[in-house]
């Protein structure tokens, strides 16, 4: 499992974020503060982060009703990143390594993320990541399973990275992609709207995993989602959130794209935190 007590922490100080913009009352604010460890103690014996962030965000509802709190964060994340569009794009077209340069882009693409920071230098890690070895690089093998496979299932994480990871479709140029979103608005998690409004239903097919934690957790998924997830040759799972639902199953040819967030998952990756990663998990 994907998860330690340093999870908490990390839930603690994404929360101190958001209760600090919400316009409620203090009182409500220690409330939801006091729930928070409840619920983290209630579920500590199989505490695992994804499912974790889902209860966490039913019970903020119940004090501030339900809502898309980060409705704004991913208007203006997919308004910058479709406004780098064209310049990235040309770039790929351009590259002697075209495939590998879309991969780099996708994973930079994964800086947007308002669940681990409210803030982010988005160009500036592309370059980074243009320049920096992969910490663990499996992009050849990614290339040639994807060549070889009649069905590939991409697993979405946030809003803004997706226009990176519509590059990255576009650059495989493979018949049969499906892209999969979260089922319900949760963080800056990609929704149906996210992809509809970047283009991504016209390089994919995208569909919904039925569930709202921000992950992909089978257990909870629809039987769509899960179908597809069955049959597909290759599956890409962008981001830490999708790593963590997913990083136990080993009967599965899935690639981990990700920028590495937090020092549990360097761990168990044997990276550092920081580090950019294409790894394979068969």
């Amino acid at each position: 499992m994907v998860s330690d007590y340093r999870c908490f922490f990390c839930f603690t100080k994404s929360y101190e974020n958001l209760l600090h913009r919400l316009e409620i009352p203090v009182d409500t604010k220690n409330t939801i503060t006091c729930e928070m460890a409840k619920l983290y103690t209630q579920q500590f014996e199989e505490f695992h982060a994804p499912t974790y962030s889902r209860a966490l965000r039913e019970m903020l509802y119940t004090h501030i009703g339900k809502q898309d709190m980060y409705i704004q964060q991913k208007k203006d994340s997919n308004a910058l990143a479709l406004s780098l569009y064209n310049t990235y794009k040309q770039q790929v077209l351009h590259s002697d390594t075209p495939f590998d340069t879309a991969v780099r882009l996708a994973v930079a693409g994964n800086i947007v993320d308002f669940g681990i920071s409210h803030s982010f230098d988005l160009e500036l890690t592309i370059q980074h990541v243009l320049q920096t070895p992969f910490a663990l690089d499996c992009v050849k093998e990614l290339y040639d399973d994807i060549a070889k496979a009649q069905t590939v299932l991409y697993l979405g994480d946030n809003s803004g990275e997706i226009v990176f990871d519509k590059i990255l479709i576009e650059t495989m140029m493979h018949n049969t992609v499906f892209f999969a979103v979260r089922g319900a608005p949760v963080l800056n998690d990609v929704t149906i709207d996210d992809a509809m409004l970047v283009g991504m239903d016209t390089v994919s097919d995208v569909i919904s995993n039925g569930y709202d934690a921000p992950s992909t957790v089978l257990e909870y998924a629809s039987d769509e989602f899960k179908e597809i997830f069955n049959k597909a040759d290759v599956i890409i799972s962008k981001g830490q959130g999708n790593l963590e639902g997913l990083y136990s199953l080993e009967q599965k040819n899935i690639y981990f794209l990700l920028m590495v967030k937090c020092d549990v998952v360097a761990e168990l990756l044997g990276v550092k935190k920081g580090d950019f990663v294409v790894t394979k998990h068969n």
